[in-house]
């Protein structure tokens, strides 16, 4: 059994406790500083880019065509129109969401990575009176035929 320990050791004890605590409590917040940096990749915009606005926070006030689960995470790219500090930008909104602030974290945008000049031209889509898209086979490029037993 141990003995009683009184006057100045047991604050002696009691210091050393806690800084012992002290220390790995900033042992641990390093290791997960480390661990959280190594995955961390700071973005960084340039005016008249093309960025996509992360619309999830917003579930309950403004919805994109789908609600609840299959609603989209990111939507149509915006253009950025300034710079607003080292991690708020400015963009440019179209009038339906004139009643969202235009400035956002870096953290809610992602860069949107679609080549303008890869959209599809409007002549070569058709839709039909039901509003569906009619597909139409260019050419075969094989076929065969399988035998059953």
């Amino acid at each position: 059994m141990r003995a009683l320990i009184t006057g100045p050791e047991i604050i002696q004890e009691t210091t050393d406790k806690i800084r012992q605590i002290c220390d790995n409590l900033l042992a641990a917040c390093s290791r997960q500083k480390s661990y959280a940096d190594k995955r961390r990749k700071p973005l960084e915009f340039e005016v008249d880019d093309m960025v996509l606005l992360k619309v999830s926070p917003w579930k309950g006030v403004v919805r994109f065509r789908k609600k609840g689960k299959l609603a989209p995470r990111y939507v149509v790219p915006f253009k950025v129109l300034e710079r607003i500090g080292k991690v708020a930008y400015k963009l440019e909104l179209p009038p339906e969401l004139s009643n969202v602030h235009p400035t956002f974290h870096v953290s809610n945008l992602r860069k949107c990575l679609a080549d303008q000049d890869l959209q599809a031209p409007l002549d070569d889509i058709r839709v039909d009176d039901t509003m569906h898209f009619v597909e139409k086979p260019v050419e075969i490029m094989d076929h065969e035929v399988k035998k059953l037993k």
